[in-house]
């Protein structure tokens, strides 16, 4: 473990004072925090039903979001190790949520689907959530979140590789120019 020690002394003020000092968004940060814990913690419950945790509920949000996904890529999305997904998908195929099969062209290529158990699941996780989030822009006053929306998209790293958030990016962008 490792000790850290903000403060060099007691007569010179330490990192951890400038830091207080400087313009930190502590009540954003602090907000983002609690919010992702209870826009989380909404599907958790469910999931626990399940016997299943937050990294079966981002294989099974990726893998019904988009049918066919390459295992490659979703390893690229999540930013997990191969041993973390075989885990949650090796249980999450036991169990009938999804399925797998070789690519067309590439017989190697393990591409994923949802079956509709899986979907179901998915849709009852993601009613949830859009219950919260319905709720929570309501209280903002701006028609369709759409300050949300920039803000969270300008929060993502852009120069991001993942081949799901390009998908991501373009639809936002495609759905920008609709609106105009």
């Amino acid at each position: 473990m490792v000790d850290i020690n903000l403060h060099t002394s007691k007569d010179e003020p330490g990192t951890a004072d400038r830091f207080c000092q400087a313009d930190v968004r502590w009540d954003i940060i602090e907000l983002l925090f609690f919010a992702y814990r209870d826009f989380v913690g909404d599907a958790d419950h469910v999931l626990e039903e399940f016997g299943f945790g937050r990294a079966h509920h981002r294989v099974l949000h990726f893998v019904q979001r988009y049918p066919g996904l390459k295992v490659a890529d979703l390893l690229e999305v999540l930013r997990i190790t191969k041993q973390s997904l075989g885990r949650v998908l090796k249980q999450l195929m036991d169990e009938g949520y999804i399925i797998q099969q070789a690519g067309d062209s590439d017989r190697r290529q393990r591409l994923l689907f949802a079956t509709a158990k899986g979907e179901a699941l998915v849709v009852k996780l993601a009613t949830l959530q859009t219950t919260r989030v319905d709720h929570a822009l309501q209280g903002t006053g701006q028609p369709g979140g759409e300050i949300v929306r920039q803000f969270l998209l300008g929060m993502i790293e852009q120069n991001d590789p993942d081949k799901v958030l390009e998908v991501i990016l373009k639809s936002s962008r495609r759905d920008m120019k609709d609106k105009r």
